[in-house]
């Protein structure tokens, strides 16, 4: 069972995300606030959940969560900053975005750029230094604001993914996702790059970066 909260007494933002590992399309990152009190046990890691229980539990998750939000970096600039960068960037994209602001960060994973307190919306007050926030490894299986926000962002970029894939169904991104499969990889041989690509990858998955396309 998935523990509610990290930080106790403190308005809790889970942050996630989707995509790190592909070979084309943008990153995605999700930030959920859940209500103090909330428990839904069927939340988990996303990658341990169906595709039909992972839309069900983003439209729970929609509907329960104090605040969401969702960040995008395209590929150019993950090819610009590097995907590290670009996950965390994302992060903060999804954290500007949510209408209630958080007191505290929980993310998955090792690594997080702190982030910077914001502008009250109510009151303009603006708090200095940043954030508390503590990095949990497979947090997604550990806190239920962080599998929300997991389950938020795989699925709104699998979405944003199949809609790619029906304006280039050579790739087969409508099941792979963008991620590095046979036959990903042969299609991009055979039809060279999308403008979805992201062209710092070993596309070929050859050892050298596929920038001659």
């Amino acid at each position: 069972m998935l523990k509610p909260h990290y930080y106790d007494g403190l308005i809790e933002a889970g942050c996630d995300e989707a995509g790190r590992g592909c070979l084309a399309g943008s990153v995605y990152a999700a930030a959920v606030i859940l209500p103090p009190d909330y428990d839904n046990p069927a939340l988990n890691d996303s990658k341990q959940l169906s595709e039909k229980k992972r839309n069900e539990l983003r439209a729970q998750i929609e509907r329960d969560a104090v605040a969401w939000a969702v960040g995008i970096v395209t590929p150019d600039e993950i090819d610009k900053i590097n995907i590290l960068r670009a996950s965390m960037l994302a992060m903060h994209r999804a954290l500007d975005q949510l209408a209630t602001r958080p007191e505290a960060v929980i993310v998955d994973g090792n690594r997080f750029e702190p982030y910077p307190q914001k502008s009250l919306p109510q009151s303009g007050e603006v708090g200095g230094g940043f954030l508390p926030h503590t990095c949990i490894v497979k947090g997604d299986s550990k806190f239920q604001a962080i599998a929300a926000a997991s389950i938020l962002a795989k699925t709104h970029r699998d979405e944003y993914m199949n809609h790619l894939a029906e304006q280039f169904p050579m790739y087969d991104w409508q099941h792979n996702k963008g991620y590095p499969t046979a036959k990903h990889r042969e299609a991009i041989r055979e039809f060279g790059i999308s403008p979805f690509h992201r062209k710092s990858y070993n596309l070929l998955g050859d050892g050298q970066l596929s920038l001659n396309f």
